[in-house]
């Protein structure tokens, strides 16, 4: 079954829509939400941009502590992915100020988020039909896990688009390169504007991708097959491709080595591979298997059409494109074991991998044969998994939005009306930079020396929230700039 093209317009305007609109939710919310540590960290980049100029090669937040690459960090540097994310919400900012820093940040989400459901419909539209690739780009915009992380201020969205914009644009360079084949016996290719065009695009996709967030490499296993299953063993000896692979790789090659100037910016990584030696233990399974993906991303009733789709034979035009996505993915869960245990934004990666799956489960489900299924029943089924997939899955995702320390948010506010713009402040959170980036300051999430060594090193304020007896009694050495029942801020 297919839908004629203004039939496809019209449903997937709507479906972008929708996908935009559920995004909204809460967009004005302070940094203090789900993971707010991670969101404060990359919205303090491009504020700093604001404060201090606008400089993408030394990129700097408000931390100024030793906690995250165990070096004091008196500069603040953030060496970690180039702030390619920040630098589009700091330069749409400046163009209009009317709305905050932050919802810029997240529109920008929102944009790549969007532009990420349009690639996944095109490449399964052109694979395997067009109903199916509206299914995919309904799962990954309505999911509401990825409708969550598609709104927050974090560059991994933005650099899963970049990546599938890769594979898209990669993917139309070897229609160019067929046609030649077809229409000519002679080696055209080379000289094809469109063939070289779409594989520029396609690596400067790939470097940005790159750039922002290095894991998006694991998404590039669809790029390497759609070049062999095309040139075959000639990948080794085509000029074009090193030369993809030249543009691709370089501009990632020379961050690295410029941030290793700067070993105080960049935080202590390794134990994202396999801390705690946890890959392939139970633990492992049960979390990314059962409480992330069964739970979390799919509410249990969407499992059956990700492993549905997962069982059913690749049509003969689709070949190994998805499964070769599929396994990039899963390639990139065990090397960052770790990191997909510990965090679970860290499966932003997935969703797109995820969708495709889901998408081809779902379009049996609807489309499944007639002499074997019963039409109504299968499609009723699918209802049903469907929203059990939306309840299940909102019942885990809607607690992210909530403020649930809204004290750190008064206590900001306060420090950043009372205290001057270029003073240092301590505002001790256990390590977390949430409540020092509600300050507008730099300075310290954490009392990591003695009082009067943080003097030494610039601290002017200290500012407590939820105060217990021991804050109250700092009261007896410095000065009480302002106490209320939620915070106490001292003058050092």
């Amino acid at each position: 079954m297919s839908f004629t093209n203004y039939k496809t317009a019209i449903i997937l305007a709507a479906i972008l829509l929708l996908g935009f609109g559920a995004r909204l939710y809460k967009i004005n919310n302070p940094v203090a939400d789900w993971h707010s540590w991670r969101q404060a960290d990359t919205a303090a980049v491009a504020r700093n941009f604001v404060k201090m100029g606008f400089t993408p090669l030394v990129p700097r937040f408000d931390d100024l502590s030793n906690v995250a690459s165990g070096r004091d960090n008196p500069s603040g540097y953030r060496m970690v992915e180039f702030p390619l994310y920040q630098s589009l919400g700091f330069g749409l900012y400046k163009i209009y100020p009317g709305l905050s820093l932050e919802i810029w940040l997240r529109l920008v989400t929102i944009f790549f988020s969007l532009l990420s459901g349009i690639f996944i419909y095109l490449l399964i539209a052109k694979y395997i039909s067009r109903p199916a690739g509206i299914f995919g780009l309904a799962f990954y915009l309505f999911l509401p896990y990825s409708i969550y992380y598609g709104r927050t201020i974090l560059p991994d969205v933005m650099s899963a688009s970049l990546a599938l914009g890769a594979i898209y644009f990669f993917d139309k360079v070897f229609e160019y390169y067929s046609s030649n084949i077809v229409r000519s016996s002679r080696p055209a290719v080379s000289n094809n504007k469109f063939y070289y065009f779409f594989l520029f695009i396609s690596a400067v996709f790939a470097a940005c991708a790159l750039l922002v967030k290095p894991m998006a490499g694991f998404l590039f296993l669809p790029i390497v097959y759609l070049a062999f299953k095309n040139k075959g063993l000639k990948v080794f000896v085509s000029p074009s491709l090193y030369f993809y692979g030249f543009v691709s790789l370089l501009p990632f090659v020379l961050w690295r080595l410029w941030i290793a100037k700067f070993p105080e910016g960049i935080p202590a990584s390794d134990w994202l591979l396999n801390g705690g030696n946890i890959r392939f233990t139970g633990a492992f399974f049960r979390w990314i298997l059962a409480e992330r993906l069964g739970k979390l991303i799919l509410g249990y009733g969407a499992l059956v059409f990700f492993f549905a789709g997962i069982m059913l034979r690749p049509a003969k035009k689709e070949g190994w494109l998805f499964w070769s996505l599929l396994t990039g993915t899963a390639l990139y869960v065990i090397v960052f074991a770790r990191g997909n245990v510990q965090h679970d934004y860290y499966q932003i990666l997935i969703i797109p991998a995820v969708a495709v799956f889901c998408a081809k489960g779902l379009d049996f489900f609807v489309f499944a044969p007639k002499e074997y299924f019963s039409r109504f029943l299968t499609r009723f089924v699918a209802l049903v998994l469907i929203l059990m997939a939306l309840a299940f899955s909102w019942y885990e995702v809607r607690g992210y939005y909530w403020i649930n320390h809204p004290e750190i948010v008064e206590a900001g506010q306060a420090v950043d009306k009372l205290t001057p713009k270029d003073a240092k402040v301590i505002a001790p959170y256990g390590g977390d930079t949430a409540f020092l980036y509600q300050t507008n300051r730099q300075g310290w999430p954490v009392v990591e020396k003695n009082l009067p060594e943080m003097i030494q090193m610039g601290a002017g304020y200290l500012v407590i929230a939820d105060p217990d007896k021991n804050a109250l009694d700092l009261a007896k050495t410095y000065k009480v700039l302002e106490k209320k029942e939620n915070y106490i801020i001292f003058k050092l």
